[in-house]
């Protein structure tokens, strides 16, 4: 028999026309399906294909795009407001006292018996509003 012999060192594959090992083995692939191809699927339309990014968008901006609008007027707002009197916290954790507004970016701070020039971005936070100043052309 020239198949399987246990115990040869000389291996010889076996033709699977017949037998193996003393095996029929014509019956085994009776089995087996044939794969035919397949008709195409329904493309689906444009609009389904697009909802998952224009869902995806929605929600990132309604997590993300829009509070972070919100935060930074908020912000915006509170540097415009700043005056002399305000008590605020500069970025590097510096705080002092509003003596002068020298322009729309430029702060005098009292830090404390030392007077230094900060940009009004570099304040963080405004934690005292100061009673509002008097107007200096109703006193004439």
């Amino acid at each position: 028999m020239r198949g399987c012999k246990a115990g040869s060192s000389d291996y010889i594959p076996a033709n699977f026309g017949g037998t193996v090992c003393g095996l029929h083995i014509s019956g085994v692939f009776m089995f087996v399906t044939p794969a035919y191809a397949q008709g195409v699927g329904a493309t689906p339309d444009v609009f389904i294909s697009i909802l998952p990014f224009v869902l995806i968008f929605v929600i990132m901006y309604f997590l993300i795009i829009r509070p972070q609008r919100q935060q930074l007027k908020k912000r915006g707002e509170m540097l415009a407001a700043i005056r002399r009197g305000d008590t605020v916290v500069t970025g590097g954790g510096l705080v002092g006292k509003v003596t002068k507004v020298i322009d729309d970016s430029e702060l005098e701070v009292d830090l404390g018996g030392m007077k230094v020039t900060a940009l009004r971005a570099t304040i963080s936070d405004v934690r005292v509003k100061g009673e509002p100043v008097a107007n200096q052309n109703a006193k004439k």
